[in-house]
């Protein structure tokens, strides 16, 4: 199964926490950041997804990091 399609199906799960700009999933693939401010910033916002990935408890500033575009928007990805 590709990335995208994994992402997609974990986002339909509930998310594990919400955020002022993100809703935050666990995934196979690692911690999903989904964006939900309206029209997401170029380049992708990281520092923002850092920041508040904190708020609900997770320390990501050591992960690898990735986006992807899918059906609901920008996906911020997080994993070892």
């Amino acid at each position: 199964m590709a990335i995208r399609e994994l992402l997609e199906d974990s986002l339909a799960e509930p998310a594990i926490g919400q955020t002022a700009r993100f809703s935050w999933h666990a995934t196979p693939v690692g911690i999903a950041a989904l964006w939900t401010d309206g029209t997401p910033p170029t380049p992708p916002p990281y520092d923002n997804a850092l920041q508040e990935g904190l708020e609900v408890g997770l320390d990501l500033s050591r992960e690898e990091r990735e986006f992807h575009q899918i059906n609901r928007g920008l996906v911020l990805l997080f994993h070892s």
